[in-house]
Order: C-alpha cells, then structure tokens, then sequence
C-alpha cells in the first residue's frame, strides 16, 4: 500500500499531527525513514491503529482545503474588484471635470463668437454706410466736374464767337478779308 507522512496521516485519520508522531514515538505505529530522514507510516497502519481511514474522511478534509482556498480566491477577487471601482471612479471623477472644464471654454467662445459677431455687423453697417458715403462723394465730384465742363465749354464757344467777331472788326482782319477776296 501507500505510505505517508506525519501530516498527510493526519488528515487521513482526522487526529493531529502530534497525536500521530505520539504513537510513532511510542512503537504503536510502524513507520520508515525515507532517503531524505522524513517518516513515513503504511495506510494499513493507519488502519490498524486508528481504525478504517474513510475516503469520506479524507474528502472531507481535502473538501475544507478547498474551501478555504476558494474562500481566499474570492476575497482576493472581491479586493481586486473594489480596487477596480475605486480606480473607475476616480477615472469618472477626472472625466467629470475635464467635461466641466471643456463646458467652461465652450461657454466662453460662444460669448466671444457672439461679441465678434456683433461687432462684425456693426463694423459691416460702418462699412456700407461709408461706401454709400462715398459714392455719393463721387456721384457729386461728377456732377460738378460736369458742369465745369459745360461751363468752359460755354466759355469757349463765346470766346470763339468773340473773336471771329473782332477778327472781322479789326484791322487786321478786314485786311485779310480783302486780300482773301481778291485770290
């Protein structure tokens, strides 16, 4: 059959380690050193002393083994996973603000938008009502060179009558009518 050690008979039979290294060290229970000193008791030995070992026995203990094990796996997963809602809340936290933040500026630029807007139609009324001003400026400018023109050439047409007429009653100018009708 199979040998053990102090710890696995234990188990095995439900007493204590002491209980078994006790009989070992009183000669109840037959044992063997291994080749590294270690103890180990024959499961039939067991079974003499302490009475049928029981797969229920041992299953049991292996049961609360695992149990305890499974225990501490949930702990650990429950840890990780309240350390993972703190690290998503401040996560949220640091969004939150970053959002207030970008709420902020965006309350800040429509203001701006809005005064530059304001101001760019003010500034466009001023615009076209400066151009207005100028082209009746210029609507005007054109009407008195106009008459300007009408007036000079008013004058020189006068002045042209004037002196064809005083060609004609000078002297010079009758001469020349004379010698003119005489070719």
């Amino acid at each position: 059959m199979a040998k053990v050690g102090a710890q696995r008979a234990a188990i095995m039979t439900g007493r204590s380690k002491s209980t078994i290294q006790r009989a070992m060290k009183a000669g109840r229970l037959s044992f063997e050193i291994d080749d590294q000193g270690q103890k180990l008791v024959d499961i039939s030995e067991l079974e003499r002393v302490f009475g049928p070992v029981t797969e229920q026995e041992e299953n049991t203990s292996l049961a609360a083994v695992k149990a305890e094990i499974k225990r501490a796996h949930e702990m650990l997963e429950m840890e990780r996973l309240k350390m993972r809602v703190h690290s998503l809340e401040d996560q949220l936290h640091i969004t939150q603000v970053q959002l207030d933040d970008v709420k902020e500026q965006r309350d800040q630029w429509q203001k701006q938008a809005q005064q530059v807007l304001l101001t760019n139609q003010f500034s466009q009324k001023q615009a076209e009502d400066l151009k207005q001003e100028l082209r009746d400026r210029e609507a005007r400018e054109r009407a008195i060179r106009q008459r300007q023109m009408e007036d000079r050439l008013r004058r020189m047409q006068a002045q042209n009558q004037n002196n064809e007429n005083s060609d004609e009653n000078n002297i010079w100018g009758r001469l020349l009518k004379k010698i003119g009708g005489i070719r």
